[in-house]
């Protein structure tokens, strides 16, 4: 039902990789009579945040047939879907939006920005062309599920935002590469960079093989990258500009403080942009402000709105020791004031609340406030989440 909601066909290899990875007893279903009309599930993740992982909705496959929109069916959805959430003791709710002024509606904020490349590989060459180090190989699928997780949960130790895989959805989902998926390219290769004989990185990337007046003009496209250090970052990249036959090189879902901008002589040729990715929901402001970490030991009164869950809303205090939180309600002055979306934005680091005061969003009560506020909430790295689920 959900496919038929965004007009795409279904096979049953597709219909298989789901029920790999979702659990029945997390989906739901609306019907009219006998006929299902929307669908809306969670995954059970444990996603990356300031200070470790946390346990976390993934919600997916939300849906409603064109024919019975504007009914009140997604709001029923998402209430049973927040509401599972809050009883497995999930404090967040992502999402990928298809529309994101659906979602705000919930109280999801703007929580993680991607971006996307889409480079003229002859004109992007490295401002310091060092002698390469470490070697690149490729190697199968099948090699892939065993070399690659470890990789990726050391630079999600770095990077809020990022949700751990199992074995399971390695193989049905990053790593699950059926010729219809391929738009006309070719398979998955991997590649698999060592330096000093260590695993440092890895590249997903499919070819699209095309020539134009009798020469090469394919197109590189990398489904995923992750490199463990800022120099396997430089030597991934390397690889990925010398691949032979290609004209132009696109990757989606990077980070949008990405080094790679910082590495070549004209950051402009990478024709760099930067759009929304993770949707944020506090499903419980108290756990999920609980169990991150800060980089300041500070104090601030927060008075939160909450439309759609109220048991949210009101005044909070958070106490930061820096590794350690407190949250509790109190009847104090607020120092601050905000809506949980706003909340969101500013929860895995994407945001300063400063930005968003300029974009009239929240209010400060207390003078300086939003600057103590900005620097415990601030962090090392942009949140980025490397895949669509």
């Amino acid at each position: 039902m959900c496919e038929t909601a965004f007009g795409v066909d279904v096979r049953p290899e597709d219909l298989g990789r789901w029920l790999n990875v979702l659990a029945a007893e997390r989906t739901f279903a609306a019907f009219e009579g006998e006929t299902m009309v929307g669908t809306g599930g969670n995954f059970s993740f444990e996603v990356s945040v300031p200070g470790g992982r946390i346990p976390t909705a993934g919600l997916t496959m939300v849906g409603v047939l064109p024919s019975h929109r504007r009914k009140g069916v997604l709001t029923n959805l998402m209430r049973a879907t927040l509401a599972d959430a809050a009883e497995r003791g999930e404090p967040l709710s992502l999402l990928w939006a298809s529309e994101a002024a659906i979602y705000q509606r919930f109280g999801y904020g703007f929580a993680s920005r991607q971006a996307r490349l889409l480079a003229d590989r002859d004109r992007v060459g490295f401002l310091e062309d060092t002698e390469p180090v470490g070697r690149v190989r490729l190697i199968t699928l099948d090699e892939a599920v065993k070399l690659l997780p470890q990789m990726y949960d050391r630079v999600m130790e770095q990077v809020p935002g990022m949700f751990a895989r199992n074995e399971e959805w390695w193989r049905s989902h990053r790593l699950f590469d059926p010729e219809h998926h391929r738009e006309g390219g070719g398979p998955t290769w991997c590649a698999l960079l060592e330096i000093d004989g260590v695993a440092a990185g890895y590249a997903l990337y499919r070819v699209h093989s095309a020539w134009k007046d009798g020469a090469p003009h394919g197109r590189l496209t990398i489904r995923e990258s992750m490199a463990t250090s800022p120099l396997a970052t430089k030597e991934l990249w390397r690889f990925l500009l010398g691949i032979d036959l290609i004209g132009q090189i696109e990757a989606w879902w990077m980070p949008s403080d990405h080094p790679l901008m910082l590495m070549v002589k004209e950051p402009r040729r990478l024709r760099w942009l930067v759009q929304d990715s993770l949707w944020c929901r506090l499903v419980d402001v108290k756990a999920a402000l609980e169990r991150r970490s800060y980089a300041a030991a500070d104090s601030v009164v927060i008075e939160l709105s909450d439309a759609f869950i109220p048991a949210n809303a009101g005044r909070w205090r958070l106490d930061t020791t820096g590794e350690e939180a407190s949250v509790e309600r109190t009847e104090d002055p607020a120092d601050i004031r905000l809506d949980v979306r706003d909340l969101a934005a500013v929860y895995l680091g994407a945001f300063r609340l400063s930005e968003l005061r300029l974009a009239l969003r929240g209010e400060e009560l207390t003078e300086g406030a939003v600057e103590r506020f900005d620097k415990m909430f601030v962090t090392d790295r942009a949140p980025c989440c490397p895949e669509i689920f």
